[in-house]
């Protein structure tokens, strides 16, 4: 595991117990107690966890710093992998309604999945993101619709007025949605308002949620939170998300689904 991906696995551990110790750490990740601690003064640097004596507890901050689309796209990669397999079980039926595909690397991840489906032909897809809807369109699907806007060049999704208009005219049987950040309090969110627009326009107009979530973002919060936790029908994430948070979405109706290598 890479020690960008580590510290953003303790991150999220950090966010949801509250606090963590450096210890118990080390015995998880199966490095030594001075790489812990490298990565908690990292992460403490950045605002994300404050260190105390033995470990580090939960900054109570939001989170605003956003990621270039290449950069996103190789962090947990194996675990966004996983997940998208995972998410295919929750495609709609050959006759039922069309799909909306939000933007992002979760579900970047999905689409290349998507483009191999035979079953993809028969259904209308909309997305606002532009590397997806390439590969889908050079793919063959004939029903791909790409929103109309102003393209955020830092996640080439498109936003602003004119796809939230096209939005708000349409319905979709599923709706799959990636989010920065998941956590009991705030529910989904992100980094930009604009690209929080679109996400929850998604959301309200579908008949099902599922979110596709890698477990280093559970528990954490950005500063623009799109979807509250009672719109969701499905969060998919890997199996290092947090038993005590899996068992806290579970009881609030949600179905959870940890994905396997």
């Amino acid at each position: 595991m890479y020690a960008e991906e580590r510290r953003r696995q303790i991150a999220s551990l950090t966010a949801v117990e509250g606090r963590v110790n450096v210890t118990e750490l080390a015995e998880k990740f199966d490095v030594t107690a001075e790489t812990v601690r490298r990565d908690l003064a990292v992460l403490n640097r950045e605002g994300v966890v404050h260190r105390v004596h033995g470990g580090a507890v939960a900054s109570q901050s939001y989170l605003t710093t956003e990621f270039p689309l290449d950069a996103r796209s190789r962090s947990a990669s194996a675990a966004k992998s996983t997940i998208a397999r995972a998410a295919l079980k929750y495609l709609p039926g050959q006759s039922e309604g069309g799909i909306f595909l939000d933007s992002g690397t979760s579900i970047n991840a999905f689409s290349s999945l998507l483009a191999s489906d035979p079953r993809a032909r028969s259904w209308p897809i909309v997305t606002n993101s532009l590397p997806i809807a390439l590969e889908l369109s050079t793919s063959g699907l004939p029903h791909v619709q790409l929103l109309g806007g102003s393209v955020r060049a830092i996640t080439q999704a498109v936003v602003g007025a004119t796809a939230l208009r096209s939005l708000a005219l349409m319905r979709a049987d599923v709706a799959f949605i990636g989010t920065n950040a998941l956590s009991v309090d705030h529910g989904l969110s992100t980094a930009d308002a604009q690209e929080a627009a679109i996400k929850s326009a998604m959301v309200t107009n579908a008949r099902t949620v599922v979110v596709l979530c890698d477990s280093t973002k559970l528990g954490n919060d950005y500063l623009v939170s799109f979807a509250s936790l009672d719109e969701v029908d499905v969060v998919i994430t890997d199996s290092a998300a947090p038993s005590s948070f899996v068992t806290e979405l579970t009881e609030l109706g949600i179905e959870v689904v940890t994905a396997e290598p």
